[in-house]
């Protein structure tokens, strides 16, 4: 069982104490990483290749360090799962546990484009219970509590209300979006974080996510759109799990309830026509 550091779990409001201080705990260093990455922008980084052709710089390094030493620091009985550190099956044990994406769109950031993102997550039980995702470039940063609500800054925010797919505002990749129904295509966004958080904040009505999408992807997002009154899904409508031997996950959709079921199926019927 983690411990929660003094705090009571209280559950005045539809929060936990545990989970309020967590979610403080995120904020601090999320805060504290995007200096640490703003002092690598724009600058001329070290830079290699991972699996699947993925890069990393050294400024993704340096904010995986900075998160990890910050974060086990204060809850040394977490588990951790980010993208920079050596996975260990130790995690499986633990309760709770941090997962961490130290820059979420890595080929944005070295493009010194301003969509990349920091996230962070407190997961329990295999669902995100705190999330804190942060924009440096605009300092824009996203809140979510387990029973709480998600934010933008101060603001709560929400999806959308939409509920005819026809005309809806939809992001990803094009291929999976839908074949028969006109809809309104927007920008490609390298942070996935991002992209699910637009759905959150109901800046647009539904996004999808090609499979192989990973925990320290999805987390602090999953926790923002569903705070926010959507849902992130798989194509059968099930809820992400987080915290297992493998941490990658196949094609997802997000949206507000109204919306959900009709683009998931849409999204369905484009991947059978891939297929075939």
């Amino acid at each position: 069982m983690p411990a929660n550091n003094g705090a009571t779990d209280d559950t005045s409001g539809g929060v936990r104490s545990s989970d309020r201080a967590d979610l403080d705990l995120l904020v601090a260093a999320v805060e504290a990483a995007g200096v640490c990455a703003l002092g690598y922008f724009g600058k001329t980084n070290r830079s290699w290749t991972k699996g699947h052709n993925s890069p990393v710089t050294e400024a993704d390094i340096a904010v995986d360090r900075l998160l990890r030493e910050r974060l086990t620091a204060a809850r040394p009985d977490y588990g951790w799962l980010s993208e920079e550190s050596e996975d260990s099956a130790e995690r499986l044990q633990r309760r709770r546990l941090f997962v961490v994406d130290p820059i979420d769109g890595t080929k944005g950031f070295m493009k010194e484009l301003d969509d990349w993102t920091i996230c962070a997550a407190v997961v329990e039980d295999g669902r995100p219970v705190a999330a804190a995702i942060l924009r440096p470039t605009t300092d824009e940063l996203y809140t979510a509590v387990s029973g709480g609500g998600a934010r933008r800054g101060t603001t709560p925010i929400a999806t959308g209300g939409r509920s005819v797919l026809e005309g809806a505002r939809l992001a990803g990749p094009k291929g999976l979006l839908p074949r028969h129904v006109a809809y309104s295509h927007e920008p490609w966004v390298h942070s996935l974080a991002l992209r699910m958080i637009y759905v959150a904040e109901g800046r647009v009505d539904g996004a999808v996510a090609r499979e192989n999408a990973r925990d320290w992807d999805l987390a602090a997002a999953d926790l923002l759109i569903h705070e926010a009154g959507g849902r992130l899904t798989t194509l059968d409508g099930d809820p992400l799990s987080y915290n297992a031997a493998v941490s990658r996950h196949g094609i997802l959709v997000a949206a507000g309830p109204g919306l959900l079921a009709d683009l998931t199926g849409a999204v369905a019927e484009a991947v059978t026509d891939i297929d075939d």
